[in-house]
Order: C-alpha cells, then sequence, then structure tokens
C-alpha cells in the first residue's frame, strides 16, 4: 500500500479525526462523530483510497517517482 498522503495533511487528517471523534463523547454527543474515524485512519496510515481511485497523490517523492525517467 504506497503512502499517497503529504505528511502536513497527515497531520491535519488525524487532529480533524479527533475533533470529529470528540462529538461522540464530548459536546453535542451526536453518533455522526464516527465520521472522524475516516480521517483519522486515512492519517494515521498515510494512504487515501479515494485519492487511490481518482489517481491522486499529496506525496511529493512518491509522485516524483512516478514520472518516467529518461534513458
Amino acid at each position: 500500500m504506497p503512502n499517497n498522503v503529504n505528511s502536513i495533511e497527515r497531520v491535519v487528517r488525524v487532529i480533524v479525526g479527533l475533533l470529529l471523534l470528540a462529538l461522540v463523547f464530548v459536546g453535542p454527543r451526536t453518533a455522526w462523530g464516527y465520521l472522524g474515524l475516516v480521517p483519522l485512519v486515512t492519517g494515521a496510515v498515510g494512504y487515501c483510497p479515494l485519492y487511490h481511485l481518482l489517481g491522486v497523490s499529496t506525496n511529493r517523492a512518491r509522485a516524483q517517482g512516478d514520472r518516467e525517467r529518461p534513458v
């Protein structure tokens, strides 16, 4: 499973995921907070299945490695 998420974006995803997950336990206590698991897991793993389907990569090292190199 290739890493297709930039390190800064990973940190943002983890923070947003934790904030959304906090809605389950603090504040309005709504089940919608469980949606925070999606950005939390994708940020922790560094792989986004939606990015893979769309052919997008915000990880510079991965994006540069995908280019064809002249022989």
